[in-house]
């Protein structure tokens, strides 16, 4: 093929919007094609310019470069230019407007062999480090690389203000075989705006939000956002004692709250709260109440705010509705210098299908699944990622070491683990695909999931991750080498379910259905549970907690401190969700605040008060969560005293315990006799009948001796007085 005939054959490619790899005609070159003499060459493309110029430096006159057709300019270099010239293009149009810019064709690739190697087997552990928007000094020159993956795509092109979105002025390159496409934009600064735009196999152009996005514009916007990390950590205390940290040995207690509708500004129309005006006013109230931990509904960014983020469009970028990714930031760091740790709720299981995201990202199924009946979740209307194919796993679990790694965060909660286990969760017979044995099982995401807690557990040790997997599938939190799925904790769903369902009934009826409260303890031991108390309880007409409970307003509280006291004493860790501890009357809801004003009504301010006794009580006896998934932790004083609905129970950590008994009625029991593993003097730790926590304040022998009367295979025994519809917790005296 001639010169020229090559020449033209590029410029077609470039003007037609599909060359693979417009560097390689674009900048400068070291030899002249199209009718241009000298010995080398510098091209610029603009298809609206009627002139270009091209400055060698800033000391010399600009060559006029030649303008070739459809917007394609190029020029004689002097022979003395240096071999790594970058010229400076100025583009001049027929309104007289200029613009300016740094050729982005003279750079070479910011992406090595090794990353597109990880990239391609799917191991790039750093994947945020190499795809994405990254602000970066290349080559000695300021910009912002940028790199996606798009193997479908026939043209990619970054786009944004600093090219008016014109898909045509900076097309990327494709890096080989490996489906990336790169492009470094020098000068171009964090908060800049952009895109991607695509050109399908069927010659479809698509405009999408970059899917390694470290921040995007807020809704209705769907663009990403060039970001770059300057805060300063000041948590090192925190991230080193962590390393040492065994969680299933921990006392863990976490609030779970919805950062859009915890807390808002009434005097200025009801507006969120920032992270950063969240996070002094979260420490001092979770510091307050006991918990050490809380854990955010999804913050990363999502579209419709009805979701509650459960329906994720930015898997690495923080919302921006309460701020910055460093304003995120400042938020965890502020929690662990308070001693609170932070968990992420993490959604792996499925995505929307806004046309600007994830969806046929490059015009064919590339996350999800290419077949409905494994690629679409039926009941949510959402897609489920492809957990087979080796660059997807990579997204995700790189995403899960993200928000780890640059955000300190201590632990993630997977959301919709069943989902992901079953091919046929909530399917009809005839709408999903078995998998290569036959069996139901989806192989490729339990093998997502095994290395996900894997990773997590090597990376990052004194970190967790929890499943709220909602069916009795085996060995949740197993570790992997022993078949299992690896997680550190798993919801106890029945717990709640059966503990709900029993605080519901009536006190009268509930002797009928004592294994309600009992159940549970027979598997107790198979996982490492949490004892969840979450908005999924509190939504969708199921009532508020105090809602659901009988009786009246006294009943109420008093029922919903002795169900607390039931959840925070038993085995396994604890969470509960905002507004547990101001027991409103009406269902949570995301589009308004708490209502804290409950707080200075008597009854729910003495709710208040049992909390914080509670949390202190737990967090100073270890016996109540050392030993939380050791069989050795606990033991049934009583579990069949039907007829009068009172359970007992003691959980230990050595020679130390605590003994806990519940009455389920509003009637008191006088000399009510329960064993005791040892002679010494008893102290009530804390009575949830207490009149400042708006207890009866009925008699209670604060300081119990046993007798030496053999009850419930102990050689000892306490008489007790029970309070109504109330928990006494005791402890020896020292």
């Amino acid at each position: 093929m001639s010169t020229a005939a090559h020449d033209a054959g590029e410029r077609a490619l470039l003007v037609a919007g599909t060359h693979h790899d417009p560097h390689r005609y674009l900048g400068v070159h070291g030899s002249t094609r199209g009718g241009v003499a000298g010995g080398r060459v510098v091209r610029a493309f603009h298809p609206d310019a009627v002139r270009c110029e091209a400055f060698v430096d800033a000391r010399t006159t600009p060559i006029e470069l030649a303008a070739l057709g459809s917007g394609v300019f190029a020029g004689a270099l002097p022979a003395g230019a240096a071999a790594s010239l970058r010229a400076r293009v100025r583009f001049r149009f027929a309104d007289g407007n200029a613009w300016e810019r740094i050729d982005p064709y003279a750079f070479a690739p910011t992406l090595g062999a090794l990353d597109l190697h990880l990239i391609a087997e799917g191991n790039h552990e750093r994947l945020w480090d190499a795809l994405g928007a990254r602000p970066l000094v290349h080559e000695g020159v300021e910009g912002t690389a940028f790199a996606v993956w798009a193997p479908n795509a026939t043209r990619v092109s970054v786009v944004g203000d600093f090219c008016r979105w014109d898909g045509r002025l900076c097309p990327m390159r494709s890096l080989g075989g490996s489906g990336v496409w790169e492009l470094f934009v020098p000068e171009l600064s964090p908060g800049s705006l952009y895109k991607f735009e695509l050109r399908t196999k069927a010659g479809e152009l698509r405009l999408k939000t970059d899917p390694m996005a470290r921040a995007m514009e807020s809704a209705p916007g769907t663009a990403s956002r060039v970001a770059h990390s300057a805060h300063v950590w000041g948590d090192a205390d925190w991230c080193r004692n962590r390393l040492g940290r065994e969680p299933l040995r921990e006392p863990i207690a976490i609030y779970e709250l919805h950062l859009g509708s915890w807390q808002r500004v009434p005097e200025e129309g009801h507006r969120w709260l920032s992270y950063r005006e969240i996070a002094p006013r979260l420490a001092d109230h979770c510091s307050a109440l006991g918990f050490n931990y809380v854990e955010l509904l999804p913050i990363m960014e999502h579209p419709f705010v009805g979701s509650w983020g459960y329906q994720v469009a930015g898997y690495y970028a923080p919302t921006e509705r309460w701020g910055t990714p460093d304003d995120l930031r400042f938020l965890v760091d502020h929690l662990h210098q308070r001693g609170i740790g932070v968990i992420l709720d993490w959604v792996p299981a499925h995505f929307p299908k806004d046309d600007w995201g994830l969806r046929r990202f490059d015009g064919e199924a590339l996350y999800e699944h290419a077949d409905p009946r494994r690629g679409e979740h039926p009941d949510w209307g959402t897609l489920v990622f492809d957990f087979g194919r080796v660059e997807v796993r990579n997204f995700l679990i790189a995403n899960a070491l993200y928000w780890l790694e640059e955000f300190h965060v201590d632990g993630l909660r997977v959301d919709a683990v069943a989902s992901m286990l079953y091919l046929d969760y909530s399917r009809e017979q005839s709408g999903w695909l078995p998998n290569a044995y036959g069996g139901r099982e989806n192989l490729e995401a339990i093998e997502f999931l095994r290395r996900l807690n894997a990773l997590v557990a090597r990376k990052h040790p004194g970190t967790f991750t929890i499943a709220e997997e909602s069916t009795d599938w085996p060995g949740v939190t197993r570790p992997a080498h022993q078949g299992g799925l690896g997680f550190t904790f798993k919801w106890n769903m029945g717990w709640m379910h059966d503990s709900l369902r029993f605080f519901a009934r009536d006190p009268s009826h509930r002797r009928w259905h004592h294994d309600e409260l009992t159940f549970a303890m027979l598997y107790e031991y198979d996982e490492c549970f949490v004892n969840p108390l979450s908005h999924d309880e509190v939504v969708h007409e199921k009532r508020s907690l105090f809602s659901k409970l009988p009786g009246d307003e006294w009943q109420k509280l008093a029922g919903l401190r002795l169900l607390l006291t039931y959840q925070w004493t038993r085995p396994g860790k604890i969470l509960d969700f905002m507004g547990t501890e101001l027991a409103p009357p009406s269902e949570w809801n995301h589009d308004r605040s708490l209502d804290w004003h409950l707080s200075a009504e008597p009854g729910r301010a003495g709710l208040m008060r049992f909390m914080a006794a509670l949390g202190h009580a737990y967090r100073s006896e270890a016996s109540l969560w050392r030993w939380d998934h050791d069989p050795a932790g606990f033991r049934w004083i009583d579990c069949a005293d039907r007829e009068q609905s009172v359970v007992s129970y003691l959980r230990a950590d050595g020679d130390a315990h605590a003994l806990v008994v519940l009455n389920m009625t509003p009637l008191p029991r006088a000399e009510y006799r329960i064993g005791a593993p040892t002679p010494a003097r008893y102290r009530v730790l804390l009575s949830s009948d207490a009149p400042e926590f708006g207890g009866s304040g009925a008699s209670v022998d604060t300081h119990p001796v046993p007798d030496a009367v053999p009850c419930h295979g102990f050689a000892w025994s306490l008489r007790l007085q029970l309070p109504p519809l109330a928990a006494l917790v005791l402890v020896p005296e020292s």
